[in-house]
């Protein structure tokens, strides 16, 4: 089984970008995610994971994260290696996400949780263009 579930921020705007043969979208991303531990002078450590989102999910994820959000996101490891330029072998371990769950706006405000987004072509919807509400005193019910 290979199944992974992190929470982090972004650190920096996600990249979109289609690939040349059948114009397939594809966002990527890094995530920092905290450690459950310190280190000897009392910092937080984090660890920075690659994340790679394709399809319709790439695009509502590139157009409606920012640097410094928080999001949830479940997926699988991958591995993949390629021949760079000096003809040296070369590797990269990313996350490709299946879902992604928008849990907050940049750290500098604090929000409530936004939709739920999955890749699947299942029974999700994708909430393109949705507008948060800031303010409890303009909800409809």
């Amino acid at each position: 089984m290979n199944k992974v579930i992190l929470i982090g921020r972004l650190t920096k705007d996600p990249e979109l970008r289609f690939t040349s043969g059948n114009g397939v979208a594809v966002t990527t991303f890094t995530l920092a995610v905290d450690r459950n531990f310190s280190n000897q002078q009392g910092e937080r450590i984090a660890d920075f994971i690659p994340i790679v989102v394709w399809r319709k999910l790439a695009e509502v994820c590139a157009n409606n994260l920012t640097k410094g959000q928080q999001i949830a996101v479940s997926g699988r490891i991958q591995t993949r290696s390629w021949d760079g330029n000096d003809g040296k072998k070369r590797w990269t371990t990313e996350v490709v996400a299946d879902e992604v769950k928008f849990l907050g706006k940049p750290s500098s405000s604090s929000s409530a949780g936004t939709p739920y987004i999955s890749n699947d072509d299942g029974n999700e919807d994708y909430y393109e263009g949705f507008t948060p509400i800031d303010n409890e005193d303009n909800l409809p019910f």
